[in-house]
Protein backbone atom coordinates (compact mmCIF):
# COMPACT_ATOMS: atom_id res chain seq x y z
CA UNK A 1 0.00 0.00 0.00
CA UNK A 2 2.84 1.99 0.97
CA UNK A 3 3.88 1.50 -2.57
CA UNK A 4 1.22 2.63 -4.36
CA UNK A 5 0.74 5.87 -2.16
CA UNK A 6 4.74 6.40 -3.33
CA UNK A 7 3.82 6.15 -7.20
CA UNK A 8 0.37 8.57 -6.43
CA UNK A 9 0.28 10.96 -3.91
CA UNK A 10 -3.23 12.52 -3.80
CA UNK A 11 -4.78 8.93 -3.63
CA UNK A 12 -6.29 8.18 -0.32
CA UNK A 13 -7.23 5.23 1.85
CA UNK A 14 -10.50 3.60 -0.42
CA UNK A 15 -8.62 4.60 -3.00
CA UNK A 16 -5.68 2.44 -2.69
CA UNK A 17 -7.72 -0.22 -1.14
CA UNK A 18 -9.88 -0.76 -4.13
CA UNK A 19 -6.65 -0.87 -6.50
CA UNK A 20 -5.26 -3.39 -4.29
CA UNK A 21 -8.31 -5.62 -4.59
CA UNK A 22 -8.53 -5.05 -8.18
CA UNK A 23 -5.03 -6.49 -8.00
CA UNK A 24 -5.49 -9.23 -6.41
CA UNK A 25 -3.87 -8.72 -3.28
CA UNK A 26 -5.34 -10.96 -0.93
CA UNK A 27 -6.30 -10.30 2.16
CA UNK A 28 -6.70 -6.43 1.80
CA UNK A 29 -6.77 -4.64 5.16
CA UNK A 30 -10.16 -1.98 5.57
CA UNK A 31 -9.67 1.79 4.11
CA UNK A 32 -9.83 3.23 7.76
CA UNK A 33 -6.33 0.97 8.55
CA UNK A 34 -5.02 1.70 5.37
CA UNK A 35 -5.83 5.30 6.23
CA UNK A 36 -4.13 4.74 9.68
CA UNK A 37 -0.90 3.41 8.46
CA UNK A 38 -0.71 6.20 5.79
CA UNK A 39 -0.40 8.58 8.64
CA UNK A 40 1.44 6.97 10.18
CA UNK A 41 3.95 6.88 8.24
CA UNK A 42 4.01 10.58 7.89
CA UNK A 43 1.61 10.00 4.13
CA UNK A 44 -1.33 12.28 5.27
CA UNK A 45 -0.89 15.84 6.03
CA UNK A 46 -3.58 17.60 8.79
CA UNK A 47 -6.00 15.53 10.98
CA UNK A 48 -9.28 15.41 8.35
CA UNK A 49 -6.92 13.74 5.89
CA UNK A 50 -8.64 10.52 4.01
CA UNK A 51 -12.00 11.08 5.54
CA UNK A 52 -14.84 10.57 3.64
CA UNK A 53 -15.82 14.19 2.18
CA UNK A 54 -20.39 14.29 1.67
CA UNK A 55 -21.16 16.08 -1.66
CA UNK A 56 -24.19 16.87 -3.45
CA UNK A 57 -23.82 14.65 -7.02
CA UNK A 58 -25.74 14.79 -10.28
CA UNK A 59 -25.06 12.79 -13.26
CA UNK A 60 -26.67 12.62 -16.75
CA UNK A 61 -27.93 8.44 -17.05
CA UNK A 62 -25.95 7.83 -20.02
CA UNK A 63 -22.59 8.07 -21.42
CA UNK A 64 -22.55 11.14 -24.21
CA UNK A 65 -25.76 12.38 -23.38
CA UNK A 66 -23.30 15.04 -22.08
CA UNK A 67 -19.78 16.25 -22.14
CA UNK A 68 -18.51 19.02 -20.69
CA UNK A 69 -14.90 20.62 -21.42
CA UNK A 70 -13.39 23.99 -20.50
CA UNK A 71 -9.69 25.07 -20.76
CA UNK A 72 -7.53 24.80 -16.98
CA UNK A 73 -5.78 28.03 -16.84
CA UNK A 74 -2.37 28.39 -18.39
CA UNK A 75 0.23 26.89 -17.41
CA UNK A 76 3.64 28.12 -16.98
CA UNK A 77 6.86 26.33 -18.52
CA UNK A 78 10.25 27.15 -19.38
CA UNK A 79 9.02 27.50 -23.34
CA UNK A 80 6.06 29.27 -22.86
CA UNK A 81 2.54 28.50 -21.47
CA UNK A 82 0.43 25.47 -21.67
CA UNK A 83 -3.52 25.72 -21.89
CA UNK A 84 -4.66 21.99 -21.18
CA UNK A 85 -7.84 21.29 -22.80
CA UNK A 86 -10.27 18.69 -20.92
CA UNK A 87 -13.03 17.06 -22.01
CA UNK A 88 -14.98 15.11 -19.69
CA UNK A 89 -17.82 12.12 -19.95
CA UNK A 90 -20.71 13.20 -17.50
CA UNK A 91 -21.89 9.96 -16.37
CA UNK A 92 -18.95 8.58 -16.63
CA UNK A 93 -16.24 10.90 -15.84
CA UNK A 94 -14.16 9.33 -18.50
CA UNK A 95 -11.30 11.54 -19.65
CA UNK A 96 -12.34 11.72 -23.37
CA UNK A 97 -9.38 14.78 -23.81
CA UNK A 98 -6.28 16.07 -21.95
CA UNK A 99 -4.61 18.39 -24.49
CA UNK A 100 -1.31 20.30 -23.44
CA UNK A 101 -2.47 23.48 -26.26
CA UNK A 102 -0.48 26.29 -26.82
CA UNK A 103 -3.63 29.01 -27.23
CA UNK A 104 -7.44 28.88 -26.27
CA UNK A 105 -8.37 29.68 -29.71
CA UNK A 106 -11.73 28.92 -31.08
CA UNK A 107 -9.44 26.79 -33.79
CA UNK A 108 -7.61 25.21 -31.62
CA UNK A 109 -10.77 23.52 -29.87
CA UNK A 110 -12.13 22.73 -32.98
CA UNK A 111 -9.12 20.83 -34.28
CA UNK A 112 -9.01 18.92 -31.03
CA UNK A 113 -12.91 18.31 -30.85
CA UNK A 114 -12.71 17.02 -34.30
CA UNK A 115 -10.10 14.61 -33.16
CA UNK A 116 -12.49 13.21 -30.25
CA UNK A 117 -15.21 12.88 -32.64
CA UNK A 118 -13.87 11.22 -35.03
CA UNK A 119 -12.60 8.61 -32.23
CA UNK A 120 -15.30 8.17 -29.54
CA UNK A 121 -18.28 9.62 -31.74
CA UNK A 122 -20.70 12.55 -30.63
CA UNK A 123 -22.24 13.56 -27.66
CA UNK A 124 -26.06 14.48 -27.79
CA UNK A 125 -24.84 17.88 -25.82
CA UNK A 126 -21.40 19.52 -24.40
CA UNK A 127 -21.59 21.83 -21.48
CA UNK A 128 -19.05 24.85 -21.21
CA UNK A 129 -18.78 28.17 -19.51
CA UNK A 130 -19.80 31.44 -21.02
CA UNK A 131 -15.64 32.73 -21.96
CA UNK A 132 -14.42 32.08 -25.38
CA UNK A 133 -13.61 30.73 -27.19
CA UNK A 134 -17.62 28.91 -26.47
CA UNK A 135 -19.40 32.01 -25.48
CA UNK A 136 -19.39 35.59 -25.16
CA UNK A 137 -18.89 36.03 -21.40
CA UNK A 138 -22.15 36.44 -20.52
CA UNK A 139 -23.45 38.58 -23.81
CA UNK A 140 -25.68 35.63 -24.58
CA UNK A 141 -24.34 35.60 -27.98
CA UNK A 142 -23.88 32.67 -30.36
CA UNK A 143 -20.36 31.64 -31.49
CA UNK A 144 -19.09 30.33 -34.76
CA UNK A 145 -18.18 27.07 -32.72
CA UNK A 146 -21.22 26.73 -30.84
CA UNK A 147 -23.02 26.93 -34.85
CA UNK A 148 -20.22 24.02 -35.75
CA UNK A 149 -21.57 21.98 -32.84
CA UNK A 150 -25.19 22.35 -34.26
CA UNK A 151 -23.90 21.47 -37.60
CA UNK A 152 -23.20 18.01 -36.00
CA UNK A 153 -26.74 17.70 -34.25
CA UNK A 154 -24.95 18.68 -30.73
CA UNK A 155 -26.32 21.29 -28.66
CA UNK A 156 -24.32 23.51 -26.42
CA UNK A 157 -25.32 24.21 -23.37
CA UNK A 158 -23.89 27.39 -21.07
CA UNK A 159 -23.17 27.33 -17.67
CA UNK A 160 -25.08 29.97 -15.56
CA UNK A 161 -23.11 32.97 -15.67
CA UNK A 162 -20.11 33.66 -12.85
CA UNK A 163 -21.31 30.12 -11.45
CA UNK A 164 -18.21 28.18 -12.34
CA UNK A 165 -19.28 25.20 -10.38
CA UNK A 166 -22.41 24.37 -12.87
CA UNK A 167 -19.10 22.37 -14.45
CA UNK A 168 -18.31 20.87 -11.29
CA UNK A 169 -16.84 17.37 -12.82
CA UNK A 170 -14.80 19.59 -14.66
CA UNK A 171 -13.26 21.71 -12.24
CA UNK A 172 -12.82 18.53 -9.68
CA UNK A 173 -11.02 17.18 -12.69
CA UNK A 174 -8.97 20.19 -12.60
CA UNK A 175 -8.01 20.18 -9.08
CA UNK A 176 -7.00 16.38 -9.36
CA UNK A 177 -4.75 17.31 -12.50
CA UNK A 178 -3.20 19.80 -10.80
CA UNK A 179 -2.77 17.80 -7.39
CA UNK A 180 -1.53 15.06 -9.76
CA UNK A 181 0.28 16.13 -12.20
CA UNK A 182 0.87 19.74 -11.97
CA UNK A 183 2.17 19.65 -8.99
CA UNK A 184 4.25 16.40 -9.16
CA UNK A 185 6.18 17.33 -12.22
CA UNK A 186 7.99 20.38 -13.21
CA UNK A 187 7.34 20.68 -16.66
CA UNK A 188 9.38 21.95 -19.21
CA UNK A 189 7.82 22.27 -22.66
CA UNK A 190 4.18 21.82 -24.65
CA UNK A 191 5.66 18.04 -25.84
CA UNK A 192 6.56 17.19 -21.79
CA UNK A 193 3.56 18.31 -20.84
CA UNK A 194 1.54 15.81 -23.47
CA UNK A 195 3.45 13.30 -22.43
CA UNK A 196 2.47 13.19 -18.43
CA UNK A 197 -0.87 14.57 -19.59
CA UNK A 198 -0.92 11.20 -21.70
CA UNK A 199 0.25 9.06 -19.20
CA UNK A 200 -2.11 10.23 -16.14
CA UNK A 201 -4.81 10.56 -18.44
CA UNK A 202 -4.71 6.42 -19.01
CA UNK A 203 -4.38 5.73 -15.07
CA UNK A 204 -7.07 8.04 -15.03
CA UNK A 205 -9.36 6.55 -16.70
CA UNK A 206 -8.60 2.60 -16.43
CA UNK A 207 -6.65 2.56 -12.47
CA UNK A 208 -7.64 5.35 -10.19
CA UNK A 209 -10.76 4.09 -8.36
CA UNK A 210 -13.30 7.48 -8.51
CA UNK A 211 -15.17 8.09 -5.36
CA UNK A 212 -18.41 9.38 -7.30
CA UNK A 213 -18.14 5.87 -9.33
CA UNK A 214 -18.55 4.10 -5.96
CA UNK A 215 -14.99 3.10 -6.74
CA UNK A 216 -15.38 2.03 -10.16
CA UNK A 217 -12.89 3.28 -12.52
CA UNK A 218 -14.49 5.42 -14.90
CA UNK A 219 -13.42 3.29 -18.01
CA UNK A 220 -15.78 0.91 -16.64
CA UNK A 221 -18.80 2.79 -17.21
CA UNK A 222 -18.01 4.21 -20.38
CA UNK A 223 -19.47 3.14 -24.27
CA UNK A 224 -17.99 5.16 -27.20
CA UNK A 225 -20.68 6.96 -29.05
CA UNK A 226 -22.85 5.09 -31.36
CA UNK A 227 -23.23 8.85 -33.59
CA UNK A 228 -20.15 8.42 -35.94
CA UNK A 229 -18.65 11.92 -36.96
CA UNK A 230 -19.93 12.51 -40.49
CA UNK A 231 -17.57 13.07 -43.55
CA UNK A 232 -19.16 16.41 -44.61
CA UNK A 233 -22.20 18.51 -43.00
CA UNK A 234 -25.03 18.32 -45.07
CA UNK A 235 -27.49 21.86 -45.79
CA UNK A 236 -30.16 22.12 -43.39
CA UNK A 237 -33.61 20.74 -43.88
CA UNK A 238 -36.95 22.49 -42.99
CA UNK A 239 -40.06 22.35 -43.60
CA UNK A 240 -42.50 23.07 -46.23
CA UNK A 241 -44.58 25.76 -44.09
CA UNK A 242 -41.66 27.62 -42.77
CA UNK A 243 -39.99 30.79 -44.47
CA UNK A 244 -36.31 30.25 -45.56
CA UNK A 245 -34.12 33.09 -45.23
CA UNK A 246 -30.13 33.12 -46.07
CA UNK A 247 -27.98 35.71 -44.46
CA UNK A 248 -25.70 37.67 -45.99
CA UNK A 249 -22.06 38.34 -44.81
CA UNK A 250 -23.43 40.59 -41.53
CA UNK A 251 -26.16 38.69 -40.81
CA UNK A 252 -29.01 40.48 -42.33
CA UNK A 253 -31.79 39.10 -44.49
CA UNK A 254 -35.01 40.20 -45.35
CA UNK A 255 -38.74 39.35 -44.45
CA UNK A 256 -41.90 41.07 -45.49
CA UNK A 257 -40.43 44.59 -46.40
CA UNK A 258 -38.15 44.41 -43.59
CA UNK A 259 -34.41 43.94 -43.07
CA UNK A 260 -33.69 42.20 -39.97
CA UNK A 261 -30.94 41.43 -38.45
CA UNK A 262 -29.72 37.78 -36.93
CA UNK A 263 -26.56 36.73 -34.67
CA UNK A 264 -23.46 36.72 -36.37
CA UNK A 265 -22.18 33.52 -35.97
CA UNK A 266 -25.03 32.22 -38.56
CA UNK A 267 -24.01 34.43 -41.46
CA UNK A 268 -24.20 32.97 -44.89
CA UNK A 269 -26.26 30.03 -43.16
CA UNK A 270 -30.01 29.47 -44.49
CA UNK A 271 -32.26 30.26 -41.22
CA UNK A 272 -35.99 29.46 -41.08
CA UNK A 273 -38.82 31.17 -40.04
CA UNK A 274 -41.72 29.89 -38.30
CA UNK A 275 -45.12 30.80 -37.30
CA UNK A 276 -45.84 31.31 -33.85
CA UNK A 277 -49.43 30.71 -31.93
CA UNK A 278 -49.34 34.50 -31.75
CA UNK A 279 -50.27 36.37 -34.74
CA UNK A 280 -46.94 38.25 -36.12
CA UNK A 281 -44.49 36.35 -33.69
CA UNK A 282 -42.10 34.29 -35.59
CA UNK A 283 -39.55 31.48 -33.70
CA UNK A 284 -36.19 32.15 -36.31
CA UNK A 285 -34.58 28.36 -35.95
CA UNK A 286 -30.80 26.82 -37.22
CA UNK A 287 -31.74 23.35 -38.32
CA UNK A 288 -33.21 21.37 -34.64
CA UNK A 289 -32.54 24.88 -32.59
CA UNK A 290 -34.75 28.25 -31.91
CA UNK A 291 -32.18 30.37 -31.72
CA UNK A 292 -34.13 34.04 -31.91
CA UNK A 293 -37.48 35.11 -32.89
CA UNK A 294 -39.03 38.28 -34.34
CA UNK A 295 -42.41 40.23 -33.66
CA UNK A 296 -43.73 42.11 -36.37
CA UNK A 297 -46.09 43.62 -34.16
CA UNK A 298 -43.81 46.57 -33.31
CA UNK A 299 -43.16 48.24 -36.51
CA UNK A 300 -39.80 49.37 -35.78
CA UNK A 301 -38.37 45.98 -34.92
CA UNK A 302 -35.30 45.93 -37.16
CA UNK A 303 -33.28 43.08 -35.25
CA UNK A 304 -34.11 39.96 -33.85
CA UNK A 305 -34.86 38.75 -29.76
CA UNK A 306 -31.50 36.26 -29.38
CA UNK A 307 -33.33 32.98 -27.69
CA UNK A 308 -29.94 31.26 -26.19
CA UNK A 309 -30.54 27.88 -24.97
CA UNK A 310 -31.62 27.31 -20.97
CA UNK A 311 -28.42 27.94 -18.92
CA UNK A 312 -27.37 24.48 -17.44
CA UNK A 313 -28.84 23.71 -13.81
CA UNK A 314 -26.58 20.65 -13.29
CA UNK A 315 -25.65 20.26 -9.57
CA UNK A 316 -21.97 20.97 -8.64
CA UNK A 317 -20.41 17.57 -8.57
Amino acid sequence: MLQVRSEHRAWGGRKIRRVLENDGVAPVPAASTITAILRRHGELDGPGAGERRAFTRFEHASPNDLWQMDFKGWVELETGRCHPLTVLDDHSRYALELEACTDETAETVKTRLTAVFQHYGLPWRMLADNGPPWGTAGQGQYTRLGVWLMDLGIGLVHGRPYHPQTQGKEERFHRTLKAEVLDAHNLKSIDEAQAAFDAWRSVYNTKRPHEALRLDTPAARYTMSSRSMPEAITPPQYESQDHVRKLDQNGRFSFRGRILKAPTAFAGRALALRATDTDGLFDICYRRHRIAQIDLRDNTAQTVHHVSEHPSTLSPV
